[in-house]
């Protein structure tokens, strides 16, 4: 599994982890069933302390995307099709928030932002 940590993003390295293996799963490279590294192994492949890595597979168990068992591990859990989408929604708000804020800036009318998004999204 290959997750890149950044010591400059400022985002915390469990979060980063956390959004990696979900991303992971939910462009289907990980799949349901799929073991994912031992804590301990994940931290010693990246360089980290072992309880950032229980930090973040605890986040990605009470978020629904794995599920650990004592002495057997951590799996990828069966994506329920509404938590996929509701996760899929949450990225698009912050995206289109962001572009909203960038718009305001810059003078660019609802209008304008509608006929950007209409031809963004494969409108006529």
């Amino acid at each position: 599994m290959d997750i890149i940590i950044s010591n400059a993003s400022g985002e915390p390295i469990y979060n980063q982890i956390v959004s990696q293996i979900k991303t992971m799963i939910l462009e289907g490279k990980l799949k349901e069933g799929d073991a994912l590294p031992s804590m301990r192994n994940l931290a010693m492949q990246l360089r980290i302390s072992v309880i950032t890595t229980k930090r973040a597979y605890e986040e990605l168990e009470r978020d629904g995307f794995i599920e650990s068992y004592t002495g057997k591990g951590s799996f990828v859990k069966a994506q329920n099709q509404e938590l996929y989408r509701e996760e899929q929604l949450k990225i698009i708000e912050s995206l289109l928030t962001d572009a909203s804020d960038k718009a305001h800036k810059c003078g660019v009318s609802l209008q304008e932002m509608q006929e950007i998004l209409e031809i963004v999204y494969g409108g006529d």
